[in-house]
């Protein structure tokens, strides 16, 4: 079991339904009427024309020349091609998130073995699998769309940072970038993460131990290196993920005490004081992260903006809203854990035993969420006007089935904000959980658009980092039924529109 298993698993279901989408719906659709005749265009050796309603750049383009080029001599070779641009049908096309998503299962499958060192192989083959299978990547798997290819660059970028090959996982994030302009955040938020455990393995390497009051110290008159004051219970590279602190497990020191120990201005002071004390080797090792993020500026400088067409329909929005929805769709997405007796007991027991505090901290942030959904909550006008997505029928049926709706659906936001953070709270120190709610806030806020298929990075990141155990069988089977139903409606239940030729088919 491994990457071999998990590779030919994913296959077993992408080869069939990618013959079977492309003998039902041959022809471009949806965002494809823009991206295929696109990559055509590049196809033949035009890359000064450019499509004004595209938005993204063109890396998914050039990752497509480049796979079609490695097919063309073996097909010419077997007379089933005369030239190149024979190759850029839309079948071909659509096959590279084919290959795409087989790889992303094989990243899902190594990130688990770094991430979650204490699972088998069989299980952690297992867990990839159903990831795999995960609706909003699922099905755009099968479809010429960016999400395939940028979750695979966003994920090896990940896994490259993870193993401490820097250089390599920011020119992964530059290729990132190349696919969705916001995946740009996800840069900062890995050279952030990578920089926090590359201090903490200096400390270490330096015998540089901290405790909870941050307090250094001189060794001695002579030396330049500093120590600080010794806790009685010793932390060591406790800033990336806690699998990585399994030694002081092993010692008597769990997990949940380590989380616990250290209040949330403690960590920062004490990532601060260890980047300060560090700041050159940070600097010069993370530099490549920084030429990618002054690169993207200028982009954005030079562009006048973040998207490259179609600037009037996604012109950057307070969509605060946005978040509220993204935590729900996860809480939804993960519902074995999230909505069941235990997890609710639970939060009620850690309500009841902090009172005050709790009270307190609920009341914010439902303040908050009514204040986002009455004053940045947005109705784009694609959304009221395309009933091909589902995300219609659930704005129009369950969000606005009655003007208090919105309302009432606040504290069921709040409580699956809740249930992510602490979920990500038991595996990762509170700076992570940090750093992920700013990056995944600054990638969807700015959204006007409420799109499901932008939550799926954000996901990821969530599902990978959090160990959600004893539930994977339901999960998969969730994840597989509605796969199969969204699947069938989109094959099997075309329809038409009065105001437009051709045949129209649900999407996500």
């Amino acid at each position: 079991m491994g990457r071999m298993a998990v590779a030919a698993i994913v296959s077993l279901w992408v080869i069939p339904i990618s013959i079977a989408v492309n003998r039902i719906v041959p022809d471009p659709y949806m965002d494809e009427i823009f991206h295929i005749p696109q990559a055509q265009r590049y196809c033949h050796g035009d890359f000064k024309t450019w499509n004004p309603m595209i938005t993204t750049p063109p890396g998914l383009y050039y990752l497509s020349l480049a796979y079609l080029a490695s097919l063309f001599p073996g097909m010419w070779f077997a007379k089933g091609i005369q030239s190149f641009p024979e190759l850029c049908s839309t079948a071909y096309l659509r096959s590279i998130n084919a290959i795409m998503a087989i790889i992303c299962s094989v990243l899902v499958y190594d990130l688990l073995i770094i991430l979650r060192p204490c699972l088998s192989g069989k299980r952690a083959t297992f867990y990839a699998v159903v990831i795999a299978l995960y609706p909003l990547h699922w099905f755009f798997t099968f479809l010429y769309y960016t999400d395939a290819a940028s979750l695979s660059a966003v994920l090896a970028m990940y896994l490259a940072s993870l193993k401490k090959k820097y250089m390599l996982s920011a020119l992964l994030g530059a290729f990132s970038t190349l696919f969705r302009q916001t995946n740009v955040v996800w840069v900062m938020f890995v050279a952030a993460n990578g920089a926090i455990t590359y201090v903490e393995d200096l400390c270490w390497k330096d015998h540089i131990l901290v405790d909870h009051k941050i307090k250094f110290e001189k060794k001695n008159f002579g030396s330049n290196k500093k120590v600080v004051a010794v806790a009685p219970t010793l932390r060591r590279r406790t800033m990336g993920t806690l699998s990585e602190t399994r030694e002081l497990s092993e010692s008597g020191v769990s997990n949940g005490h380590l989380l616990n120990d250290s209040g949330f201005m403690d960590e920062i002071m004490e990532v601060t004081l260890k980047f300060w004390y560090f700041k050159w080797k940070v600097l010069v090792t993370f530099f490549p992260y920084i030429i990618v993020l002054v690169a993207f500026l200028a982009f954005v400088i030079l562009n006048g903006g973040i998207v490259l067409g179609a600037k009037e329909a996604h012109v950057v929005s307070p969509h605060f809203a946005q978040m509220l929805y993204f935590g729900l769709a996860a809480a939804l997405a993960l519902a074995p854990a999230h909505f069941n007796i235990s997890q609710v007991s639970n939060f009620c027991r850690q309500f009841w035993s902090r009172k005050l505090s709790s009270a307190f901290q609920i009341s914010v942030s439902l303040i908050l969420g009514f204040i986002s959904v009455h004053f940045f909550s947005i109705a784009h006008p694609y959304l009221l006007a395309d009933n091909r997505h589902y995300t219609f029928y659930i704005w129009r049926k369950v969000i606005q089935a009655h003007w208090s709706m919105k309302y009432f659906l606040v504290p069921l936001y709040i409580y699956s904000w809740v249930f992510i953070i602490n979920m990500l709270g038991k595996t990762q120190r509170k700076i992570w959980v940090l750093l992920f709610f700013i990056a995944s806030a600054m990638v969807l806020i700015p959204a006007p658009l409420i799109e499901l298929r932008y939550y799926t990075i954000p996901f990821y990141l969530l599902i990978l980092n959090s160990h959600v155990d004893n539930i994977e069988v339901v999960v998969g089977f969730l994840y597989a039924s509605v796969n199969v139903l969204t699947m069938a409606m989109f094959l099997m239940r075309p329809f038409h529109w009065d105001h437009e030729a051709g045949i129209q088919r649900f999407i996500w």
